[in-house]
């Protein structure tokens, strides 16, 4: 059997064709992955800013904390200087009992 060479380039054209133009994707598809893709990444920046948000939120508390620590440290040395020093008049005024 013999094919007209014709008639081979054109099932050969089609053929071509066919594979080049299956490959393809139509422009609704495509914007339709993008709105997709758009849709996540507006979802993930919402959530990211939520998160910064209670971030900065805690690292405040945190830094309030510390001052808080800090504060409350002087004082208990302050304390505690105050404390030796009635100690020492305390033990200075106690007489020995023979």
């Amino acid at each position: 059997m013999h094919i007209p060479p014709t008639k081979m380039a054109f099932a050969a054209a089609v053929l071509g064709g066919s594979l080049v133009l299956g490959g393809c994707a139509t422009r609704g598809y495509v914007d339709e992955q993008i709105a997709a893709v758009n849709q996540r990444i507006d979802g993930i920046d919402s959530r990211l800013s939520a998160v910064e948000g209670t971030a900065g939120d805690a690292l405040t508390t945190a830094q309030a904390a510390a001052g808080q620590s800090q504060q409350n440290s002087q004082r208990i040395d302050q304390l505690s200087g105050r404390v030796d020093g009635i100690d020492q008049r305390l033990s200075q005024q106690r007489t020995p009992r023979n």
